[in-house]
């Protein structure tokens, strides 16, 4: 994962704040809780991920970057290892694999691409990770680990004989430590139209921290909400992620419209009491005490987060592989007239006429939002419905500094009326960066 510019001191005391609850709009009223995802059948049950494989692969990574001066960085030879390593079980496996080349800081970078062969290709459902290390250290946890349940699902398919629905590819990037240059790379050279057919990117940066959390991704309810049940059925309660947003290669698939959803065990910052208390772990600490360290090897990995996190990813890759093919239909009512957000300032509303509705809006009212600015986490955003009701669909967050939001909320809105005027309120919480709201858009 990407260093973040801000210290774990600050983020601690951000997020502090961060968690402390907003005021509400008024007329308001409590926002609906979430209504329970149902995830589609899988073809099969997902199968059960040998740790002991997943740590396998692991132990060459540390062998590859023991080999070729501690680490396995972008430009290094490590890392041409690395790809190398991870295609070769891929070819083996009967994956049809595809080595992208970029250029980077004077070197040739490599982006692994594994499609199986079947399912609909106008429907991807994609997993990822970055393969590649900081120059400081072998990068087992950062990013061996994700990378590695990654491939042992991707092996676990071929295994299987699975014949999904939906087409499956699984990447490895390069060059994520200087800012995502691979994945960027892969997303800008898509295209429109080989963008539109990834239905979901998944995202693993660091599943196996020696001080674990279990964090989701939260930029997507359903994939949320996919991962969240299965950690309930293990009897673990998630929390959703905020250490890494916009910090690993979900961010440019994010950027181009693509839902996004992923796991991560924690980096750098420090494990609360509360959360050693649901965990297990050490309070005080960091979730991984090695983080971008020379100390980040096989030594610096627990085990049991580890296979709870690789079954989690075969467990989604199962279940969306098997999904209906047909993408969400609706009724769309959008904005696109631009309205400018005051730095610091009072909040703003977009207005959006709903009319030709009967009843209530649904249960899952998709709220797709653009918004450019240049420091998100300055960022409130409210839903308001056209009898007052506010639903919270973004909180602000010192930890949050990368730009723009351009993402699809999902409201339960059942208990207000469908016609009507709808608003989006947005308020620039801090200074210095500014933005607009470009777009947004309702889908009944």
């Amino acid at each position: 994962m990407r260093r973040s510019a801000l210290s774990a001191a600050a983020a601690v005391t951000l997020a502090a704040a961060f968690l402390a609850p907003a005021a509400a709009a008024a007329p308001t009223a409590p926002a609906p809780a979430a209504p329970a995802v149902q995830a589609p059948s899988p073809v099969a049950a997902a199968p059960d991920i040998p740790v002991a494989n997943v740590k396998a692969h692991l132990a060459q990574l540390q062998s590859i970057a023991t080999a070729n001066g501690g680490n396995r960085a972008h430009g290094r030879a490590g890392y041409k290892a690395s790809i190398d390593y991870v295609k070769a079980k891929l070819d083996a496996a009967g994956y049809t694999t595809t080595l992208l080349t970029f250029s980077y800081n004077g070197s040739t970078g490599y982006n692994l691409i594994a499609d199986w062969p079947g399912g609909d290709t106008s429907h991807v459902v994609m997993a990822g990770a970055h393969l590649d290390s900081v120059t400081g250290g072998p990068g087992i946890n950062d990013n061996g680990s994700g990378s590695a349940g990654v491939l042992e699902t991707a092996l676990a398919v071929s295994r299987a004989g699975l014949k999904p629905t939906k087409h499956l590819r699984f990447g490895w990037w390069g060059a994520e430590e200087y800012g995502m240059i691979g994945s960027k790379n892969y997303v800008n050279g898509l295209g429109a139209t080989g963008r539109s057919k990834i239905d979901t990117y998944l995202n693993f940066d660091m599943i196996g921290s020696p001080n674990p959390g279990y964090f989701t991704y939260r930029y997507d309810s359903a994939l949320d909400a996919l991962f969240r049940d299965y950690f309930a059925g293990l009897g673990i309660t998630t929390e959703q992620d905020f250490e890494g947003d916009g910090r690993s290669d979900h961010a440019p698939f994010q950027n181009a419209g693509i839902r996004v959803g992923g796991l991560f065990s924690g980096a750098d910052y420090t494990k609360t009491s509360a959360q050693a208390a649901k965990w297990g772990g050490t309070a005080g600490q960091p979730f991984d005490r090695c983080y971008h360290s020379s100390c980040d090897t096989t030594a610096n990995i627990n085990d049991t987060a580890l296979d709870r996190m690789s079954d989690a990813i075969a467990y989604a890759i199962w279940t969306l592989s098997a999904g209906s093919t047909t993408p969400p239909t609706g009724t769309v009512f959008e904005s696109t007239a631009d309205v400018q957000i005051p730095d610091a300032g009072s909040a703003v509303t977009s207005d959006l006429a709903v009319t030709g509705r009967t009843g209530n809006a649904p249960s899952a009212l998709q709220v797709g939002v653009d918004i450019k600015h240049t420091y998100r986490g300055d960022l409130v955003i409210d839903l308001v419905a056209p009898n007052g009701t506010a639903f919270r669909l973004k909180d602000a967050s010192g930890n949050d500094s990368a730009a723009n939001v351009q993402t699809t909320y999902t409201v339960n809105a059942s208990a207000v009326p469908a016609n009507g005027t709808w608003k989006l309120k947005v308020q620039d919480t801090g200074r210095q960066d500014t933005g607009y709201i470009d777009s947004w858009k309702l889908t009944f």
